[in-house]
Order: structure tokens, then sequence, then C-alpha cells
């Protein structure tokens, strides 16, 4: 009687299964990674109460944290050298007696950190939006779980229904591009109420928007790239999340947003003043500082408090776990320096620590060499500060080409802005390591910023992949893609890629129904994308310039017996230019090909173009 009674007492003891534990966060991680410690953010209804216990080999629980929420514990794990690839459980005692179980995984390593490579020089990048690229599965299209239920393709701001099976569905076009990486603007969950599709208001940090994929099409994205022998470059988010973020509703912390108090009390919200010259200016009042740092990027996006120590690991735990479950080649950082700027430094150091052959490069919207130098790792900076990170982004160099190119010649005024502005690499501290572009997902399509001159777009196209730097170039930029019906719209600069949607009646991944001058220029970056693969003259070579002269400019890249000639011209009319000029480059007799037409020249005395354009020569057979 005694034991059936105690019997009954043990079965009426709730014992909760893995579902019934609303969050854990990371939800799994692996054994031999270099750090040893992990901290597991655990959400649930006073969880925070409770008492959590391990009895597994090689894991341990240093200590455990309340947050001001009941409903959250934060638990600091040992993972020693000692511990296999297993589930174990962790058995949450509350003080009534009741136990909650969660089986928590330790997964084996399937990629060792050094082999994750990061993209370099000798990379070429194709940036996506993946909402307006190709729908390659109709049927996660909507998901009336999530806010924003419909698809409408005649509206700019509305979802268009492109997800990742449809970059996969034309990895081939990619490549056969030249491209050897692929950055999709992001692809975690936006359960916003609209405007979701550009993916930068993330809801959950953990999900991947099932209107995209599920994390096994993301998975296979990365593994279809590397069939390849590409690289897929994440998209994050470390300043800000969407404000329908799960967390908003109940927050761990006092202090885990900035301006949490406004927000919680319905108070206004200060948007940030977006000085990010605060970040370096010596003279910056305490009050601008505190405005561009903990003021919200806009109103749908609260700003994340890196200086709280849970959220800071927080997102440095979400950034590792994402490198390691999909094998990237990259990571791209939004808005970098807007967080706060030592988190930065520590948040790109411990991933660096973890995988020394990775890269990643922050969003530093300037046009000032200096501020942009001032984020590269290794840089000497007055202030002392080192951030940990490889590479930034070249806005000085993408102005300087495009008000180089508009500019009508006076004296080689124009071109001079190209010349100087490729001098400012005594700024940096790897020049190699920026990132150049034409145009993005925030900016007009450079068609449109020359004026839709395709002259002038093949100009600076030519240039940007022949730059000492890693170039990146906006999906629909080889098709001449344009928003000159209302110029910087950024609905209108994400245009859908034609032929991504089956009823496309002109389709770019063929070129059914493209014009002349798209195919065209599909064709001429096809062919400098795919000779710069095998051109270490281009990804690691020697740069020489000279000034620019009656309407020229010139430019050498040299690598052992490879030299590659790069020359843009702006006058209309035929001109003759003496190369005696350049004769310290050694060119003298030698015979030359064109990389893009085939045609071979003889670099002799001098040189005759009979219109403007770019012309580009190589040494090698």
């Amino acid at each position: 009687m005694l034991n059936r009674l105690f019997l009954l007492i043990i079965l009426a003891i709730p014992v909760l299964s893995l579902a019934q534990i609303e969050r854990v966060e990371p939800p799994n991680w692996w054994v031999g990674m270099k750090t040893n410690t992990l901290q597991l953010l655990v959400k649930n209804p006073d969880i925070g109460n409770a008492t959590p216990s391990i009895t597994y080999k090689g894991v341990r629980i240093l200590q455990v944290h309340q947050a001001t929420s009941k409903n959250y514990l934060f638990i600091d794990l040992e993972i020693s050298k000692d511990a296999h690839p297993g589930t174990f459980e962790i058995v949450f005692q509350s003080n009534t007696g009741e136990n909650l179980t969660y089986n928590y995984q330790l997964l084996e390593r399937e990629v060792p950190a050094e082999n994750l490579m990061g993209f370099s020089s000798q990379d070429a990048i194709y940036l996506i939006t993946p909402d307006r690229f190709a729908n390659g599965d109709y049927s996660n299209d909507i998901d009336i779980s999530l806010q924003e239920k419909t698809i409408n393709r005649n509206d700019d701001y509305a979802r268009h229904g492109g997800d990742i099976q449809g970059i996969i569905n034309h990895i081939d076009y990619i490549s056969d591009l030249g491209f050897t990486a692929v950055w999709p603007s992001p692809l975690l969950t936006n359960n916003m109420k609209s405007a979701s599709y550009h993916g930068y208001a993330i809801t959950d940090f953990y999900q991947v928007d099932p209107r995209f994929g599920t994390l096994a099409n993301y998975k296979s994205l990365a593994a279809s790239l590397r069939k390849k022998d590409m690289k897929l470059i994440m998209d994050m988010v470390a300043n800000h999340c969407g404000s329908n973020h799960w967390w908003m509703q109940d927050f761990p912390f006092k202090d885990w947003v900035n301006q949490q108090s406004n927000f919680e009390n319905k108070r206004p919200i200060n948007n940030s003043n977006h000085r990010r010259t605060t970040n370096q200016d010596p003279y910056a009042s305490k009050r601008d500082k505190a405005e561009f740092q903990e003021g919200w990027f806009v109103e749908a996006m609260p700003d994340l408090n890196q200086r709280n120590p849970f959220m800071a690991t927080y997102l440095i735990q979400n950034s590792i776990w994402w490198i390691e479950t999909l094998h990237l080649g990259g990571i791209r950082q939004d808005t970098y320096p807007y967080p706060d700027k030592d988190f930065m430094a520590d948040w790109a150091g411990a991933i660096i620590t973890e995988y020394p052959n990775f890269s990643i490069v922050g969003e530093e919207w300037s046009v000032n060499p200096l501020l942009i130098a001032y984020w590269q790792t290794g840089h000497k900076n007055k202030d002392g500060y080192e951030s940990n990170l490889k590479s930034t982004m070249d806005f000085a160099m993408q102005k300087n080409i495009v008000d180089a190119l508009n500019e009508p010649e006076k004296w080689d005024q124009g071109l001079v802005k190209i010349y100087e502005g490729l001098a400012n690499d005594f700024s940096y501290t790897k020049p190699r390591d920026i990132m150049v572009f034409m145009d993005n997902h925030d900016m007009s399509r450079i068609f449109t910023q020359l004026k839709q001159d395709v002259t002038k777009t093949q100009m600076a196209l030519g240039y940007l992949l022949t730059l000492p730097r890693i170039p990146q170039v906006y999906y629909g930029t080889e098709i001449l893609m344009s928003d000159h019906e209302k110029p910087g719209d950024h609905g209108l600069i994400r245009t859908d890629f034609p032929g991504g949607w089956a009823d496309d009646s002109i389709n770019a991944f063929t070129g059914e129904g493209l014009y002349k001058d798209q195919k065209n220029m599909q064709s001429f970056l096809k062919s400098i994308l795919n000779y710069r693969k095998s051109s270490k003259a281009i990804t690691e070579g020697k740069t020489v310039h000279f000034a620019p002269f009656l309407g020229t400019y010139f430019m050498f890249r040299t690598f052992k017996d490879e030299t590659v000639v790069v020359i843009l011209n702006k006058n209309e009319t035929p001109i003759t230019i003496d190369l005696k000029r350049y004769l310290e480059i050694g060119l003298t007799g030698k015979t030359l090909t064109n990389i893009v037409s085939g045609n071979q020249v003889e670099w002799l005395e001098s040189m005759t173009f009979n219109t403007s354009g770019i012309t580009i020569l190589s040494t090698k057979k």
C-alpha cells in the first residue's frame, strides 16, 4: 500500500517536456569550442524561482543569475574538453518541489574552426535582397502566424515572395557570372506589421523567417554554395531588433534596451541623432554621444543595450551559433558604429578568437576615409581603440567614382577625384581588405546615379572590379536595373529581379526579353569577374596609378610577370595618348590582351582611343 501511495505521489509531480519550456537560447551548442563557457537564456513563466541542475560528464553549472523578470533565468555552463556530444537534461526544481526538464543537445563540430575561411580580395560578392530575387517556393509566401499576411508585387514596400529556395535555384547563374560569395540581406524572422520584406527589424534572432523558408533551407543554401566553392555571408544586426520582438513584452532586465522605461511607460522615444563621428570626436559632448548611442535607429527598431553584460553575451553567442550552424564564409554587420563600440570590439574579438581565418565587414556609412580607417583592425587610433574588425565598407571611394564620372571633364578635374580617392589608401591599415561597391540595398542603383549612361556604368563597374579591394555588386546591377522614376526610393531600389517569378515575361537568368545593353552589361561583368578569379595581379598585386592626363586615367596592377592595365577615358572624340608617360611600368613592346573583347594590343609609343569608356588589358596570355 505504501509503495503504491509513493508511486502515486511521484506520478503527481509534473515533469514538463522540451516543448513545455517556452525558450532556451542558444538552442544547442558544440563540444570542442575554444571558449569553454556558455550562457543559457531560459524563458518560462516563473522560471526565475527555479533551481537548475545538470548531471552530465564534462558539463557543470558555474553560476545561476536571476533576472529582474521572474520569467527568465540565465545559467553559466562550463563545457570541458572531456564533454562528449549528446543530449542531457537540465532539471529545474521550483520552491514548491515541482520539476521542469529540458533536454539540451551538445553537437559534434562538423568543420574545424580554422577551415571556416572568410572572404578576401580574391572574392567578388553578390548582394541580394531575398524577397525580391526569386520565388522558389510559393507554398511559404504567406504565414498566418505572422502579422504581414499578404503578397503584393505591385507595392514596393510589401512582400513579394522571394525566398531562400529562389537563391538556391539560381546559384549556377551567380557562379557563372563569376561571383564567389553571396550576401543575402537578413533572413531571420521579421514579424512586423509592414515592410517586413527587408529583414532588418529582427523579431527572433534564432529563427529563419518562415516566409523565406526553414533552417534546413538556410543550411542547404550554405551547402549548395560550398559545392560551387562559394561562400555564404550572413547579414547580422547587433544594434537593434524589431519593435515586435518577443522580449519587448517581457524584458529580462530594466536596461535590456535603451530608453526602456520610456517604452514601457508609453512615453516618447528619441531616435538616434545619427552623429557617427561621436565615436572618434575628441571634443564630442556627452549629450551628443548619448543621443547617438542610445537613440533608436527608427521608431520600429528598438536600440539594444550592449552594455548590459547578458545582452552582450547573448549577441556574441548568437553570432557564433550561426557561424557554426551554417559554416559561414563571413559576416556583414549592419550599422556598425551605432552599438557600444567597446562591445563591438569584444564581439569581433570573440569571433576571430574562435575562427582565426574568418572575415567580418562593418557598415560605416561615411565618405571620410579617416572614419572608415578608424574601424579597421590594427589602425593606430589616437584614443587607443582596437576594433578587431578586418573590413569596413568603402563609401568614400563609391562617391569619388560617381562624382568623377558625372562631372564634365575640365582639365581632368573629374578623374582627379578617382585618383586622389585611391591615393587616400595611405589612411588604411590594409586597403585590400576593405569592401568597395557602386550601389547597394540602401542607395540608388548605379545606373540611376550615373544618369542612365551605359558607358559610364561600365567604367564604374570595371574600375571597381580591378581595385585593390573586395568588390561587392548588387543583384540586378548586371542588367542595368534602375530606380530613376523615384531615385533613392528604397522599395524601388529593391525591385524584383526579372525571371524570378513564374509569370515574369522577362527572364534575366536566361536572357529572354533583355535588351541589347542589358545583355552586353551581363557579358561585360562576366568577362571581368571570371578573369579576376585567376588574376593574382588584381587580387594581390602591387598598384601604381598616374595622375589624370588629357581626360584619361591609367592604373596598373602587377604581380610577378602579370600586369593588368585599367584605362578610363572621358573623351567623347578620338584622342591619342603618348605611352612614354608610363615607361616605368616596363610594358614597351609587349602584347596585351583586352580581357573583355579578347583583342590584342601592342604597347608601343602611343595609343588611340576613339570614344569614351574603359579599357582593361593584361599581359597574361
